[in-house]
Parts: structure tokens; C-alpha cells; sequence
């Protein structure tokens, strides 16, 4: 299954421009099988969510995109925000509290600058400084493909998640409708609901794939 885990909805993050009527709309478009809309610092109700899967037929599921010192984590089993959710180990606690999951999102920003890339020796020193940071030991997996990242971005993330030896995901991380449909996670189980979703993450069976060469199904006709 393909699922995009990583998007941005108005008017619950203040930065979208995006609908999900929209977002979802796009996505069938793309070839996608659902979408995870993980809004920032704020969660969906679980009957909003349902009763947006069940208008479109389409598989809709809800996380968190959590604002923490150590970095963006996406958070897939929580239900509100709780204070002091800015330490990324607290997000842990909280999580394994429920049995949820944690996805690092964007992990090159604030390390990797590509006017510092002035040489191997110099972009070794940004992985290494990256690497140091300790929330790659609290999550499930690391984001690789992000949709607002450039390729020598996401190719610094995905370095940074061989260094660990980590599970990767992919997601357009979308704001806006032109960006649905770049990156997704490819499932290899069935998805039907945030429990599903959350045990294959935990359980490593997917892979971050690239959809920039897809063709929409409508340009098509």
C-alpha cells in the first residue's frame, strides 16, 4: 500500500493552504491508497477523521507533526497535546505510554547547508554533528524522502539513516496542493486503521519511494 504519513491541512496548521478535501482528492489522483494527516502541534478528532475516510472512500488516519527541541518528530498514537511535549523524550515516554510510533521528519534542517558543502571532509561534518543528536534514538524510523526538501537534503537524511541503520520512510510533507503526490511510504502489509499503521512502522515493513515520475490519473484520460 502506499501511504502518504506525512501532511498539512488547513485550517488546523496554521501554515497550509490546503484542504483535505483537496488533499485527498490529489492523492487518489497520484495512486495513493491514504493519507496521514499529521498537523502541527494539534490532533484531529477520530470521528472528524473517520467521517472524511468514509465520504471519500479513501483510507484517512491522523497523527501529530510535534515541535521539539531535538527536532520535527511525527507522532502516530497520541491524542492531545500534553505540556512539556517539546522534549523529545518526554514524546517518547508518552508514546510507548500507548503503544504509538515516532518518525523523525526533515532531519537535515539546522545541519546540513549547501553552501557549507564545500567539500567531502566538510559535508562528513555535518553528518557527524547531526548524528549527534540524540533523537534518532528515541524514534522508529527517519524520513529520507521529504517532499519541501531538496534532493542534496533528502540525500542528507538518508545518510544520516544509514549511519543508524534505520527504518526510512517517504511523504510530501504537503502545504499546499501542488505538493501532494512527490513522496510516499511503501507499505507491505494492509493499512485499514492508525493501529495498523503504527505496527508496521514499530515492525520495519515498508519502504520511502519517489512518485515524482507518476502521472495522474486524470492527465491521463
Amino acid at each position: 500500500m502506499l501511504i502518504d504519513i506525512h501532511t498539512h491541512t488547513t485550517p488546523t496548521s496554521d501554515d497550509s493552504i490546503l484542504t483535505p478535501e483537496e488533499l485527498i482528492t490529489e492523492s487518489k489522483r497520484f495512486g495513493l491508497d491514504g493519507v496521514c494527516i499529521t498537523d502541527h502541534d494539534r490532533f484531529w478528532d477520530p470521528r472528524d477523521v473517520e467521517a472524511l475516510s468514509r465520504k471519500h472512500d479513501f483510507l484517512v488516519l491522523a497523527g501529530c507533526e510535534v515541535t521539539t527541541e531535538e527536532g520535527h518528530i511525527l507522532v502516530y498514537g497520541l491524542s492531545e497535546y500534553i505540556f512539556g511535549m517539546h522534549k523529545a523524550a518526554y514524546v517518547r515516554e508518552l508514546v510507548d505510554e500507548v503503544g504509538g510510533a515516532m518518525v523523525v521528519a526533515h532531519p537535515y534542517r539546522r545541519f546540513y547547508r549547501k553552501q557549507a558543502h564545500t567539500s567531502e571532509e566538510a559535508y562528513q561534518e555535518m553528518l557527524e554533528r547531526a548524528c549527534k543528536n540524540h533523537v534518532f534514538g528515541l524514534v522508529d524510523a527517519v524520513e529520507i524522502f521529504n517532499g519541501r526538501g531538496t534532493d542534496e537534503e533528502n540525500h542528507f537524511a538518508s545518510d544520516i539513516a544509514d549511519w543508524f541503520g534505520m527504518h526510512t520512510t517517504g511523504a510530501s510533507d504537503a502545504h499546499a496542493i501542488k505538493e501532494v503526490g512527490n513522496y510516499a511510504t511503501r507499505f507491505q502489509q494492509p493499512i485499514r486503521d492508525i493501529d495498523d499503521l503504527i505496527t508496521e512502522i514499530k515492525a520495519g515493513r515498508y519502504s520511502a519511494i519517489s512518485l515524482r515520475d507518476a502521472v495522474p490519473a486524470l492527465a491521463r484520460v
